[in-house]
């Protein structure tokens, strides 16, 4: 069963998702530090390049059957059109005033 994310518990990570699943990009830029950094399985990316190529052109849509820390580590089953759907893990870094400095994400 998925949680709504109007549920999740932390609010950057709730409208991290809410971002994504819009296809709100300019709203999901405004949640990121302007040094914001990312990884995919293990290896570090280009932020820019990745979210363009993962999310935005491809209609990426999180769907989060569980979190844990705080609400910042999720499991979610993630899709797009390039890859269809797999299950992920996705964790964030928040700084105090609330963006996200880092996200991790990868197959679970």
């Amino acid at each position: 069963m998925t949680i709504q994310p109007a549920k999740l518990s932390d609010p950057a990570v709730r409208a991290f998702v809410a971002a994504v699943n819009a296809h709100d990009r300019e709203a999901f830029l405004s949640l990121l530090t302007d040094d914001a950094t990312m990884s995919d399985d293990g290896s570090d990316r280009d932020l820019g390049e990745w979210i363009d190529r993962e999310i935005f052109s491809s209609n990426g849509h999180l769907d989060v059957d569980n979190e844990s820390q705080g609400g910042r580590a999720l499991i979610a089953n993630y899709r797009n059109d390039t890859w269809g759907e797999m299950r992920t893990r996705w964790s964030f870094d928040v700084t105090e005033d609330g963006r996200i400095s880092r996200f991790e994400t990868g197959q679970a």
